[in-house]
């Protein structure tokens, strides 16, 4: 196979959502700064939802993106946490997947603290191939080749050989 068309990992984007600001928000944040070792943002409420009682800009969670090899390793013990195994539905047609974790407790390192209690999180990857920069500079951009193009079965195969994760179809 010609390297060249080998998938790779763009970023790791890892989610926490709290719902609210305040010390749950920044639990949240120490939580994902022990584990990726990067401070991460906050996300911020598009709309107002008065039943859930959050309001429009306010501060609901935090997220941060990894890059490179960084993001290779996180995703290595993210999977490890998960058992190495995810759903044939968790792909995407682009070839991007993304899983939950239930508890950060699972991490290596991470403690149960009572005081910060215990958070789950979303981690999405995207992958790409080499090229696919022509589709989104601003400069002289041009439509991807088809043959540039991830789907869903390339990644499901890139997963399984380059970490040995076990897919399996949705119930």
């Amino acid at each position: 196979m010609n390297a060249v068309l080998d998938p790779k990992i763009d970023k790791v984007v890892v989610h926490i959502g709290t719902g609210e600001s305040g010390q749950r928000l920044v639990n949240a944040e120490t939580i994902l700064t022990a584990i990726t070792g990067h401070n991460p943002v906050r996300s911020i409420a598009k709309k107002t939802l008065p039943t859930f009682g959050i309001k429009k800009k306010e501060p609901i969670g935090a997220k941060l993106t990894l890059r490179g090899s960084e993001a290779e390793t996180f995703l290595e013990t993210a999977l490890k946490v998960q058992g190495k195994v995810l759903r044939a539905s968790q792909f995407d047609e682009r070839g991007n997947f993304a899983f939950g974790i239930e508890e950060h407790t699972d991490f290596p390192g991470m403690k149960y603290d009572p005081e910060i209690g215990i958070f789950g999180m979303d981690v999405v990857v995207c992958l790409k191939r080499a090229g696919y920069r022509i589709a989104r500079r601003r400069v002289a951009s041009r439509k991807l080749p088809s043959r540039q193009k991830l789907n869903t079965g390339d990644a499901i195969e890139y997963v399984k050989n380059k970490f040995g994760v076990q897919i399996v179809e949705a119930a």
